[in-house]
């Protein structure tokens, strides 16, 4: 959104006050003059695009403007013949920066209180401010409201009006109807009219509401006795500056009683402001978010007692509160233990830098908000909601972290996991479901001998209790007419994406290399496979990712470079490069030229021998995927092996119960409740 404010005018009523300087540097404080209150309400609302006209005295607007307010983002745009025309033509010079957004619109000498301003911005609709206390004035402008909707503006209409004022907040189809209405109008050689003169004609085509101020302050400054009244009323005006200003933070999608509770104590604190987390932020530390961002703003800004929301990028609060540096930062406390508790001294320790204070009430944990999350955790399980999930991840982070899971508890590990690091919290966000893990887990070896009937089995046992996106591996995918329906399968049950390998026969684990004998399939027979899976497909949220071999077989960086682009061609949705090698080198010698062509087709890797490289090295070299492919299960197998030798070492099961193992009651507490 950006703000249009009108001061190309001269302001000849306003006698000597505007000798050397345009109206609105008009004190109405010592210091505070009409532009100044403008800019700073702006400012306070986020409103960081400004567009000025200007008259005489362009210089002294442009360098008060900027060195009072160096944040925001000024355009000037200067009407020349500001003598012979009106604002209608200053709008028309500034067309060219005022298309294709939402405007405000505000003549220069408009004073206003704070709220009056917050209320049109949050306003769903194109708005005028109006005010049904007032008498009709004989010489200002009137709204001629029909059927609720403003069908004229003026200063000539009585029947059906109400007192209007020029502050308005159109929507960017709206003000584009205005806009073009305007154009014509000075291109035609109307250019000493009213800007309404021009909209008068097109209200059939707009939909402009009134808003109603009761009563408060909202005022045009026209001369020294218009000054002086609001100059009594400049509390008003300023807003109350004892008033605290106060900052919380929600990533929530579903409102219930606690939240309304807290948001509701933190107003009566002060001047509320609420910084919503984005997607990408919350899906780092907390589930999916079922309402997307934007959505989640407009929601938060419509609750009683949000003065203002703006964004939050991180679960670090510090660039949010040195940006707005609120007086107390309102919190439940449920953090001072968990994960959160170093977010929180972080929090302490910012607003100790400069004076403020943290504020915690008792954290809401009902019946009913538990059900409240059970009914969300059942709707991200949903297949369709599952499925799709993956790729908007690829959309807001990267890379995204996988850990394998073979089993239902497995499962849950991945699900919940959550670490504090640097501020941040981390957990995984998907699982891989891996053909050695499933297979190792029932005792068999990794040779696909594992039939499909059971692979199914276990993703059913993992989806029952998790809601992350499931990837599959899926081996070398079978025979091509088999493989299209397994992918229909996996798309159906909600999986999000199969990796196949481009090799045939029977299946060797890949980390043998060329030790056993292993084929690598054809690019032409691999590719039939990746286009066969792709039209069996009904969505467009399935992915089949493409596995190339060629490092693992020693057959060359140009092989597996070529086919990269052949898989891509075929239609893979993305490319998995896997080494047996301790050094991540030739991974990243790939990806180097992979991306140096292709920037937009994700990158899968599985470090299992390259342990040494972190996630964001990987982002780094272009990579957006990483999977820990298999060790829950080669930590679980030595873990139970010390145990079964434990108790056979002391022919009982005391010296295991506290060397090896979890309490049963805090195994009992991973596994969810029957709904």
């Amino acid at each position: 959104m950006k703000a249009l404010i009108l001061n190309s005018g001269i302001g000849k009523r306003m006698g000597a006050l505007t000798q050397d300087k345009p109206k609105c540097m008009v004190e109405v404080q010592p210091s505070i003059t009409v532009l100044y209150l403008q800019l700073t309400h702006l400012e306070n609302e986020g409103i960081k695009d400004v567009v000025i006209t200007t008259g005489p005295y362009s210089k002294l607007l442009e360098s008060y403007a900027r060195e009072n307010f160096p944040d925001l983002n000024f355009t000037f745009v200067k009407n020349d013949v500001y003598k012979d025309t009106n604002y209608i033509y200053s709008i028309a010079l500034a067309e060219d920066v005022l298309r294709d957004d939402d405007i405000l619109l505000i003549h220069g000498d408009l004073v206003f209180e704070p709220t009056v301003l917050r209320d049109i911005i949050k306003a769903e609709d194109s708005s005028i401010v109006v005010d049904t206390t007032l008498p009709l004035p004989q010489k200002d402008f009137k709204a001629v409201i029909k059927d609720g909707k403003v069908a004229a503006v003026g200063i000539e209409f009585f029947d059906d009006a109400v007192a209007a004022q020029p502050l308005y907040k159109l929507k960017k189809e709206d003000w584009a109807v205005w806009l073009d209405a305007i154009v014509d109008f000075c291109n035609r050689g109307d250019r000493s009219v009213y800007a309404e003169n021009a909209l008068n004609t097109v209200t059939d085509k707009t939909n402009i509401y009134p808003l109603d101020v009761k009563g408060r302050v909202c005022a045009e400054i026209d001369n020294p006795e218009d000054l002086e009244n609001c100059r009594k009323v400049s509390g008003k005006l300023l807003g109350d500056k004892d008033k605290k200003s106060v900052y919380i933070v929600m990533s929530t999608d579903i409102i219930h009683n606690g939240h309304i509770k807290i948001i509701s104590n933190a107003a009566e604190l002060g001047e509320l402001t609420v910084g919503v987390m984005t997607d990408e932020a919350v899906s780092q530390y907390k589930r999916f978010p079922l309402v997307p961002f934007e959505e989640r703003m407009k929601i938060i800004n419509n609750i009683k007692g949000v003065s203002k929301v703006v964004k939050q990028d991180s679960i670090d609060y510090t660039e949010n509160l040195l940006k707005y540096k609120p007086d107390i930062v309102v919190h439940g406390d449920d953090w001072k233990t968990g994960p959160q508790q170093n977010i929180r001294q972080k929090v302490i320790d910012t607003l100790v830098s400069y004076g403020g204070k943290l504020v915690e009430f008792p954290y809401t944990n009902d019946a009913t908000t538990e059900a409240l999350e059970q009914n969300s955790r059942k709707v991200l399980a949903m297949p369709e909601r599952r499925r799709a999930r993956l790729k908007k991840l690829l959309e807001l982070k990267k890379p995204i972290s996988v850990l394998e899971a073979h089993n239902g508890l497995t499962g849950l590990i991945a699900e919940n996991t959550k670490v504090e690091r640097d501020g941040a919290i981390r957990q995984f966000d998907a699982m891989w479901i891996s053909s050695l893990c499933d297979s190792t887990a029932k005792g068999k070896p990794d040779i696909e001998l594992v039939d499909s009937t059971s692979r199914l089995r276990t993703i059913d046992d993992i989806m029952e209790v998790t809601t992350k996106p499931i990837i599959i591996d899926g081996d070398t995918g079978g025979l091509t007419e088999h493989f299209q329906f397994f992918v229909k399968t996996l798309e159906r049950i909600g999986v999000s994406a199969i990796i196949i390998e481009d090799k045939t026969g029977l299946k060797k684990n890949s980390l043998f290399g060329n030790e056993v004998a292993q084929t690598q399939d054809s690019i032409e027979n691999f590719c039939d496979k990746i286009k066969a899976g792709k039209a069996g497909l009904m969505t467009k949220d399935f992915m089949i990712i493409a596995r190339i071999e060629s490092l693992i077989l020693e057959q060359g960086m140009d092989d597996a470079i070529e086919r990269a682009r052949a898989y891509v061609d075929a239609g893979a949705d993305g490319i998995m490069i896997h080494s047996r090698k301790k050094s991540p080198d030739e991974i990243f010698e790939f990806c180097r030229i992979f991306r140096s062509e292709n920037k937009d087709t994700p990158l899968v890797v599985v470090p299992t021998t390259f342990n040494m490289v972190t996630e964001e090295e990987f982002a780094e070299h272009g990579v957006n995927i990483v999977i820990y492919a298999n060790q829950l299960i080669r930590s679980a197998f030595p873990a139970m092996q010390k145990t079964a030798e434990t108790i056979l070492a002391n022919s009982r099961c005391m010296e295991a119960d506290s060397e090896c193992c979890m309490p049963i009651s805090e195994i009992l507490t991973l596994i969810p409740d029957a709904d």
